[in-house]
């Protein structure tokens, strides 16, 4: 079963889930603030000054910790059953992002089978992929340290 999103309700359709994640991004990206700091998930998916980071980062530190780290664990670290996002994102580009957090996946683990959900149908996630990608970059970079950030102001 497929989901796509309106800004007011979920419903099912024929297509594949990954377009319904497209259709989400391109509604969340006309969801964002005009005093915003622009970004871009491909080309400058955060900005971060002096420890400082644009309100798109600083939302997807609040998305991260909201959903994501129960499972991956405190500021993308991983924990004994999920990996560590950090390192995940040094070799996955925004689109392979986009479609594991839509359609989930399912490996095979030395210690058995690991399993993450699809958050396809969950708007709290879909609707702040490139917030919650530009926070999870900013820490694999290096650019953004643990714990809470504090906003630029523009």
């Amino acid at each position: 079963m497929n989901r796509f999103f309106t800004p007011h309700r979920l419903w099912t359709g024929g297509a594949a889930a990954i377009v319904g994640a497209v259709s989400v991004v391109a509604l969340a990206g006309s969801l964002k603030a005009a005093d915003e700091i622009e970004t871009d998930p491909y080309e400058k998916p955060y900005v971060v000054d002096e420890g400082k980071v644009d309100r798109g980062t600083y939302n997807g530190y609040r998305r991260y910790h909201s959903s994501c780290h129960v499972c991956h664990g405190p500021d993308g670290l991983g924990s004994s059953f999920a990996p560590a996002l950090t390192e995940s994102l040094k070799r996955l580009s925004y689109d392979q992002f986009i479609e594991v957090i839509a359609n989930g996946r399912a490996s095979a683990g030395a210690t058995g089978d690991k399993v993450m959900p699809s958050f396809g149908t969950d708007q709290n996630v879909m609707l702040y992929l490139e917030d919650l990608y530009g926070y999870l970059k900013a820490r694999s970079d290096g650019a953004l340290d643990r714990g809470r950030p504090e906003r630029l102001q523009k």
